[in-house]
């Protein structure tokens, strides 16, 4: 399924994180407490497994929430994530367009959070547009790409790039498989527990609500 750009989010040009107007009383608090909830050493991890993950001649950022933010914002290194967590030829994302267009960088951005989704990473890990775009959750952005590094270090299909340890692997079900014989054993041990009734008869019994003859 996929998932439509956040309703409430405008797509005329917008500034950076940087240029946006400082917060003001309860809101400054609450992005406060948002913020203090960013973890720089993840940053750190995040960017090293992108990097590794991606190849080719992707560059680190320098740093820091605000260079971290300025480096995923136009959408195009998390589609590219994303798409190099499969197969060639059966990426997700058919095309990445280089555009400077504020409205086609969020669309990238939730090509992306669908293709995730997608891949098994649950909506409340999913971030919404405007996390990343306007910097209002970057540590909710942490947390979706955490999700996503342990998915794709879970399953395990070859096509995790990195150390194995930035990542830790997601609890699977357990699910026993068992063989004809031991089904049929089962069954048989069933019937036993609960009883028989062979050699049983009706005879000398008489309906409900009828009367008993007596001899």
């Amino acid at each position: 399924m996929l998932r439509k750009l956040d309703s409430h989010t405008d797509y005329t040009e917008r500034p950076a994180m940087a240029n946006r107007g400082p917060s003001y009383g309860l809101s400054r608090e609450v992005q406060e407490k948002i913020d203090q909830k960013y973890d720089p050493d993840l940053e750190q991890r995040l960017v090293d497994w992108i990097v590794a993950q991606c190849g080719g001649n992707l560059e680190k950022p320098q740093p820091g929430k605000q260079n971290f933010q300025k480096w995923l914002m136009d959408g195009t290194i998390l589609c590219r994530l994303i798409n190099s967590l499969y197969p060639r030829g059966k990426e997700p994302i058919k095309k990445i367009a280089e555009t400077q267009m504020a409205f086609k960088q969020m669309e990238k951005i939730s090509q992306f959070l669908q293709a995730a989704e997608a891949y098994g990473v649950t909506t409340t890990d999913i971030f919404q547009t405007v996390d990343l775009w306007e910097a209002k959750d970057m540590a909710a952005v942490q947390r979706t790409l955490m999700a996503l590094g342990s998915l794709a270090v879970t399953k395990d299909d070859g096509q995790y790039k990195g150390d194995r340890d930035w990542f830790h692997r997601k609890a699977q079900g357990y699910r026993r498989e068992f063989t004809e014989e031991q089904l049929r054993q089962g069954q048989s041990l069933i019937g036993l527990q609960m009883g028989s009734n062979r050699g049983a008869s009706q005879a000398g019994m008489t309906g409900y609500g009828m009367h008993r003859q007596i001899m």
